[in-house]
């Protein structure tokens, strides 16, 4: 059995921001670089409110986190502290 490959659209970041308005699915995060007490939230909407995805989670410098989810409204990201970090969505139209 081939193994599957998951490529996806990157969006870097370093503050809170919407990373997309509407649906769309979330495959993972690398986070570069981490410090100042970093924390990373990710929800369903388009501002800090709304259906959670993922809880406050402290990241950790160079680390990659698998996160496979579909969000509805949108995905924003509230980034705490000191963090440089890049999403990969799926591809716009494959969810």
């Amino acid at each position: 059995m081939e193994p599957t490959i998951q490529a996806g659209e990157p969006f870097n970041t370093t503050s809170s921001a919407v990373v997309r308005y509407g649906a769309g699915a979330i495959l993972s995060i690398f986070v570069a670089s981490a410090s100042g007490s970093p924390s990373i939230k990710l929800w369903d909407n388009t501002a800090a409110s709304g259906t959670v995805l993922v809880n406050t989670f402290t990241p950790v410098a160079a680390t990659p986190y698998r996160i496979e989810m579909q969000f509805k409204t949108g995905l924003y990201i509230t980034i705490g502290g000191t963090v440089d970090c890049t999403l990969v969505l799926a591809p716009t139209g494959a969810v």
